[in-house]
């Protein structure tokens, strides 16, 4: 496991901080739209879309490249992969829990996936290739909360891969991530479960 030393305690906190930036409500400047209180109030990539595609576009780049540039800002040489998996689970935490928020945020999905390009860049494609044919099929078909069936399957696809072909700690890891996001996501569970209902 990482020694938390001084070193280590402000590179946690260099990614928390980065992490912690709020691109969607940054992309919504300008538009009168308080991201935070219109669609579903969360500052994420989703919400966004639901009122400009080029600003769900920035968002998106924003939240991704956040948490891949946190955990290229800080790794050293020598870094352990649990030392780098902590350091993207602190900027997936700034994201959540953001000070200029008020320790609210977004669930985390797009920060994540910044942590996963860094740590395992050649994983990434298959998850996003079924994340996009699953918001397709999902608007195609009108699932319910499309966009969190899409995320946390691709996001599921990410950590069986790492189960197969990673050390066991590593998969852990991830899963973990998937958990966490997950239960980020509980309100759009519970959209679903009403929607059967």
């Amino acid at each position: 496991m990482p020694e938390f030393d001084a070193a280590m305690l402000l590179r946690l906190a260099a990614c928390y901080s980065i992490g912690s930036i709020p691109f969607a409500v940054l992309a919504m400047i300008g538009t009168g739209i308080d991201i935070l209180k219109e669609g579903s109030g969360n500052p994420g990539f989703n919400n966004v879309l639901r009122f400009s595609k080029w600003r769900s576009v920035v968002t998106l780049i924003g939240d991704l490249g956040k948490g891949l540039f946190a955990v290229w800002l800080v790794t050293r040489p020598g870094d352990t992969q649990a030392t780098l998996w902590m350091y993207g689970l602190a900027a997936i935490l700034g994201h959540c829990f953001s000070p200029w928020l008020k320790f609210n945020g977004g669930k985390g999905i797009a920060t994540s996936a910044g942590v996963m390009v860094y740590l395992y860049p050649l994983y990434v494609p298959p998850m996003a290739l079924l994340y996009v044919a699953l918001r397709w099929l999902g608007k195609k078909r009108k699932w319910v909360e499309a966009g969190t069936r899409a995320s946390l399957t691709g996001y599921a696809l990410f950590v069986a891969i790492l189960f197969v072909r990673e050390d066991l700690a590593s998969a852990l890891f991830g899963l973990v991530f998937l958990l966490f996001v997950a239960w980020r996501h509980k309100k759009n569970f519970q959209n679903m479960a009403a929607a059967r209902a």
